[in-house]
Parts: C-alpha cells; structure tokens; sequence
C-alpha cells in the first residue's frame, strides 16, 4: 500500500474508531507486537480526534448532521459508487505541503495541516472560539470544520515527519461537481482568492525568472470579472465578511483566502433557482449530487440560498458558491515571527517590496482582504 493510501487509511479508522491497534488484546505478546508496528510505521499513524465533543455538538446541533450519516461518508464501498476506499487522495496542494482527500461521496475533505505552528495554533488559540462562533453565526463564510484529528504516540514516521501528523475534516464546497459532469453540465469555475498586492518573492524577485511557472502557478488566483448580486445579497455577503474576519483579526491571524465557485445556471437549473432558494415541488430539489443546490447537511441548514449551497445571480446567469479558507498561520507563531523578521530585513538591507501575506498585521491583512471582495462584487440595480 503506497503512502497516500497509508495516510487516509489512517484518517477513515480515526473517524470510523475501527483502528484494531488501539483495541485491547488480552494477549501480551500481541500487544507488544502492536506496538512495535506503530513506532516502525512510516505513514500508518495513530489518530485520535482533537476536541471531539465540540465538533459533535456542532455537527449534531448546528448543522443537523447525524452521526451515523457523517461516519458512513468514510466508510469503504458503502457509497454505491463502486468505491472500495474511504478516501480518494486529490493530491498534494500548496507551499504548505498539505495532502488532500475527498470522501467517495465528495460531501467532506480532508486537508492536512503538517506544519506545527498552524496545528498548535488551531488547537490552543482558536479552537475554543471557532466553536463558539459557529454555533452562533449559522451563515459565516468560515468553512465548516467537522473533525480535527491528530497523532498520539510516537512512531518513526512522525519523528520524520514522512506522513502528517494533524489532519482537518470540512465541508467540500464543491459538493456536486461530480454529478453535475455526469449530466453533462457546464464545469464549474472556481478561485482562491488572496490580495495580490502583497510582496510574493517567487513573482517579484527577478519577475519571477528564479522560480518555475508550476511554483508561480500555486500562488493565489485572480478573478477576472464580476459577482452579480442583488443590494440585499451583497449587504448580506460583506456582514458576513466583515464578523468572520473580526474573529480572525482578534486572534492574529492572516493569510486566508476566500474560495469563490462559479457555475453556469441555465436551462433546468436557472428556472430551479431563485432569489428564495428551491422553488416548491422542484423534481431536483433534493439532496447533493442530484442537484445544483444541496439541502441536505452539513450545507444546509441555514435553507437554500446561502454561500454554500449557492447563491443565484439576479441576471440568472450563475451561481456562486464562497468559503473562507486556510486561516491557520498566526502572527505570533514561531515561524512567522521568523518569517517577519527576515522580510524585514529584505525590505531593510536588499530591496523595499513591503510585507508579505503572512507577515503583515492581521487588521491590515483584513482591510487588504475585504476590499478584495468589495471589488470583485458588482450590485445589479432592482
């Protein structure tokens, strides 16, 4: 078994608590031998979930989503799909060295957070009040975290650091992509989005001569064009921005992004979806893959149309989908405390670009980020 299977067969038991490892044998020798498989293991790491009983309360009380739906999500070939995995690896993304999976049925990812100083930070500094705020705030654009898990015990492919040893479970804002290339459809669009404003060293040294056009390409995305939203949409969309943001400026973090989704809604779709959501007795008005919409957790509730169920443009050209992302890396973190000081003294002894993404002030890289989205977005006049 190769390595990304290794990993997210690790994930599926830590969900699923089908790890044989962690169960006892009455039989002393077994155990040893047990043991000894864990710390000699390279990429089949013990996980344990982080913080469990929040993320149940969340799951169960905010999001309606019960238990046994979310854990048969992972299970292998229980998705009538002909899958024999729990997880399907979607590859390596990032400078961060993430890995991510998607469940067979595509409703949840699994990203790996392998750097300390996000993990350590989610864990210790904004756990505590994500939870609180998403119970509280059911239409943030923060992303819906359902699980966090992470390694107990040491083995040598921690010591290595070969295999992640933090792992996060969220909702996939691009639940029903799949079905929507079985119909045929258009394919959808999608962004993540950054200011680009910010000195990016493998873009502006030299023009970006000293590094690869794959490396560049991981940089953010660019969006092109407009947001169609009504004045109440729009009023709505920069609340939301602007609370969601506040919690993660008063407890330093920076460099998120905010993932944009475009999909083309005509024909069928267009005549389903209005300014309410679903019209009433709509045939595809039903859950995830069978429909543009889906109503069924952990999208909904709030009902349809939200942002990440879909919001319809009132020129009934698209829907768009938004999430705010990745807003692990916390200003007062080792390595970004590092970070700064070696862009501070670029910008003092080399050539004066400014701040980067992750060294700037977390009020100054949520003003750079809200006037990003305020002028992506364009309000069509009722």
């Amino acid at each position: 078994m190769g390595r990304q299977e290794t990993i997210a067969r690790s994930v599926v038991q830590a969900i699923t608590n089908s790890d044989h490892i962690r169960r006892r044998s009455s039989n002393p020798l077994s155990s040893i031998l047990a043991l000894f498989s864990v710390f000699f293991s390279l990429y089949q790491l013990v996980l344990l979930k982080i913080r469990p009983a929040d993320f149940a309360n969340l799951r169960r009380k905010h999001w309606d989503l019960e238990d046994n739906a979310y854990i048969d999500s992972f299970r292998p070939g229980e998705n009538g799909d002909g899958e024999q995995e729990g997880l399907n690896s979607i590859g390596d993304m990032g400078f961060s060295g993430s890995t991510f999976y998607s469940t067979a049925d595509q409703k949840y990812l699994v990203k790996s957070v392998p750097r300390h100083n996000e993990h350590s930070f989610f864990r210790n500094d904004l756990l505590t009040p994500y939870v609180q705020y998403m119970a509280t705030h059911p239409r943030s654009l923060l992303v819906r975290i359902c699980d966090f898990l992470g390694a107990s015990g040491a083995s040598i492919g921690r010591i290595l650091r070969v295999a992640p040893s933090h792992h996060i479970v969220m909702e996939n804002i691009m639940y029903g992509r799949g079905g929507a290339k079985k119909r045929g459809e258009v394919e959808w669009e999608h962004w993540d989005l950054k200011p680009t404003s910010y000195f990016y060293p493998e873009r502006d040294i030299a023009d970006g001569a000293l590094t690869s056009d794959a490396t560049k390409n991981q940089l953010a995305d660019e969006f092109h064009d407009k947001i169609i939203l009504t004045q109440k949409q729009a009023d709505d969309f920069f609340a939301s921005l602007e609370s969601d943001t506040q919690l993660l400026a008063e407890h330093n973090a920076v460099d998120y992004s905010l993932f944009l989704v475009r999909m083309e809604a005509e024909g069928k779709s267009s005549r389903q979806i209005t300014d309410t959501g679903m019209e009433p007795g709509s045939s595809s008005a039903g859950t995830g893959e069978n429909s543009m919409v889906p109503t069924d957790p952990p999208a909904a509730p709030p009902s349809p149309p939200s942002w990440r169920t879909g919001v319809p443009s009132p020129d009934g050209k698209h829907v768009f989908r938004a999430a705010i992302l990745d807003f692990f890396w916390a200003k007062h973190k080792l390595q970004p405390r590092f970070m700064t000081l070696l862009i501070t003294l670029w910008n003092l002894c080399i050539h004066p670009h400014g701040h980067m993404s992750i060294t700037t002030t977390p009020d100054e890289y949520r003003e750079r980020f809200l006037n990003m989205c305020r002028g992506i977005v364009e309000i069509k006049k009722e």
